[in-house]
């Protein structure tokens, strides 16, 4: 019997174009001509990698959750903490954030990935709220409703600084952005991610032909939880101060309103839907801090009417048109 080898890039959904720079062009561009925004920019960022998070369980695997702050508040505390306890070494405390997250989504992960639907998603609540109420009581640790304050990170490789002006800041979030988004953009084109698009159209056809349906879901439950970390540690060293709002229900709707903005399983649909929340937010509470969120569920709304999958079908098709012009 003749065996016929798949070619390279078989599994593959995106392939690199000259849009694909766009991204990191607006970034750049950010970074050089409006240096009053940095903060801003570096708060998009950091929202953008939490996002991606997010899309690689729920818009590619199907996992609904509830609860992903939950993975961020343990990254910015283990981050914040480290740098008051063991070294202010900013990319050490990065990857010991990952870890901590990562290892509690695997234990979490093990038991709530065996429930399916309004079940999984009430679990999800119910584990992001304890969290949250661990925190709040472990006050001698966390330093509860106050806040864990004290955090100086140390210079970024032993030289650079992180200044007022939030240059270094920016730079360090996009740098691990980059690394993310590789990281993900490989993930979700790999046999592995072709898997969990089946898993999310039809888990029972995946579990028939024999797939470790529950494994695999542990395992990009656990990558998730492990970015989304490394987003609350950037958060942590970027911001100095870690709050229970970075543990709190309101931060995993806003994630979720994002998520859905930019277009559920979307490489760039992250970009898109924090960009868009967070600069309308920013512009809405300056201009009526009671009623920004209106501006928000108006967008959602039309964004759910109008397009099948949110904002970005719709800027994708202007960015082939501006490219092709």
């Amino acid at each position: 019997m003749k065996t016929t080898l798949l070619p390279a890039g078989s599994f593959s959904q995106h392939h690199w174009k000259a849009r694909d720079i766009l991204p990191w062009l607006l970034a750049a561009a950010v970074f050089y001509f409006f240096d009053g925004y940095l903060a801003l920019g570096t708060v998009i960022i950091i929202m953008i990698i939490a996002c991606m998070s997010l899309n690689l369980v729920l818009g590619y695997a199907g996992v609904e959750t509830l609860g992903h702050a939950a993975f961020f508040g343990i990254g910015a505390y283990t981050a914040g903490l480290y740098a008051i306890h063991v070294s202010t070494e900013p990319v050490s405390g990065l990857l010991a954030a990952a870890i901590v997250a990562g290892v509690f989504g695997t234990v979490s992960g093990y038991f709530l990935l065996r429930m399916r639907s309004l079940t999984l998603l009430m679990l999800t609540l119910a584990v992001g709220m304890a969290v949250y109420e661990f925190a709040n009581k472990w006050s001698s640790v966390t330093g509860g409703d106050d806040g864990l304050s004290g955090i100086s990170p140390g210079p970024l490789f032993g030289v650079f600084d992180f200044g007022l002006d939030g240059r270094t800041g920016y730079l360090y979030a996009l740098g691990v952005l980059a690394l993310v988004f590789l990281l993900v953009r490989t993930i979700v084109d790999s046999p592995f991610g072709l898997s969990l698009r089946g898993i999310r159209e039809n888990i029972s056809r995946m579990k028939l032909v024999g797939a470790p349906v529950t494994s695999r879901l542990v395992v990009v439950y656990s990558l998730s939880g492990a970015i989304a970390g490394m987003a609350g540690a950037l958060y942590a060293q970027t911001i100095q101060v870690v709050g229970l709002e970075s543990l709190s229900f309101d931060l995993s709707g806003n994630l979720l309103i994002m998520v859905v903005l930019g277009g559920l399983g979307r490489l760039y649909g992250p970009f898109i839907g924090a960009i868009i929340f967070l600069l309308v937010q920013d512009r809405a509470a300056a201009f009526s801090p009671q009623h920004w969120m209106f501006a928000i569920g108006l967008i959602l709304i039309l964004s759910v009417r109008f397009s099948d999958n949110a904002f970005v079908a719709g800027v994708a098709a202007r960015l082939r048109r501006a490219a092709k012009w």
